[in-house]
């Protein structure tokens, strides 16, 4: 039964939130949905529209609609779409619960392969889920951060009271209540035994300069397709300073997201 609340929650989510400002109906919508879908709920839904359409993802209500109705970071969306062709192998870093993981793993097809990085612990067993759920095999799921160097860092993890999902999670200068320890690796030192990217997405939380300090090897010979969420302006300048050095063409795709294409042959 709460499962059926929660399906059908989500399909009349958006005219339920738009009567939250309105005098008298508003705190009842507010109390309604409160009363119907506890907050921790989840509910497997397929995904309605866009390149990601008909993939089934494992959503919290009132968190996960953009994904539900494929919205989700469109611009990213098609660039996966333009620049991903069957039989690359994709790296998401950052990867949450999956999302992008699942719609790479369906351009490349059963010749490509994808890898998903996902530090914190309950977000990556979430995204495992995700990959048995919709059967693609060639997807590898670690449970590591991607740092400058293979070591172990600190992490913390998001408060879900302000991120459901835990996506603003990120690795933390020294322990504290909300941190973990987990494992990470540079990914110079990963592609030393696992095919390299043809295309990698970052979306690290501010951490994107110590992912590449990683990964100089990788940008030199492989050189693949880079699509980077910049989370400062230091970043931002920093990055593109390194990435044109290396023959890069950047371009901004939205506001915050970078797509950095490797030299003509």
């Amino acid at each position: 039964m709460n499962g059926l609340l929660t399906q059908l929650f989500m399909r009349y989510a958006s005219p339920l939130f738009r009567l939250r400002h309105v005098p008298v109906l508003g705190p009842f919508a507010r109390w309604a949905s409160h009363k119907l879908v506890p907050r921790d709920s989840r509910v497997w839904v397929q995904v309605q529209g866009g390149p990601g359409e008909g993939l089934w993802l494992r959503l919290n209500p009132r968190t996960g609609l953009d994904y539900l109705q494929g919205g989700g970071e469109p611009e990213v969306q098609a660039a996966l779409q333009r620049h991903l062709r069957p039989g690359m192998t994709f790296y998401d870093i950052g990867a949450n619960i999956g999302f992008f993981s699942l719609l790479a793993a369906r351009i490349v097809g059963p010749e490509g392969s994808v890898v998903a990085f996902e530090a914190d612990p309950e977000v990556a067993e979430r995204l495992r889920e995700h990959v048995a759920h919709n059967q693609f095999s060639k997807i590898v799921v670690l449970q590591k951060a991607v740092w400058s160097e293979t070591c172990t860092v600190f992490f913390a993890r998001a408060d879900p009271r302000v991120s459901p999902d835990r996506g603003l999670g990120h690795v933390a200068p020294t322990s504290a209540s909300d941190t973990v320890r987990v494992s990470a690796v540079s990914l110079d030192e990963f592609t030393q035994t696992f095919t390299p990217p043809d295309f990698l997405k970052c979306d690290v939380e501010g951490a994107e300069l110590e992912v590449f300090r990683g990964a100089q090897r990788l940008l030199k010979e492989k050189r693949p397709i880079l699509l980077c969420e910049m989370h400062s302006e230091e970043n931002r300048r920093a990055l593109l300073q390194e990435f044109a050095a290396l023959g890069y063409r950047c371009e901004p795709i939205e506001e915050t997201h970078i797509l950095a294409l490797p030299p003509l042959a």
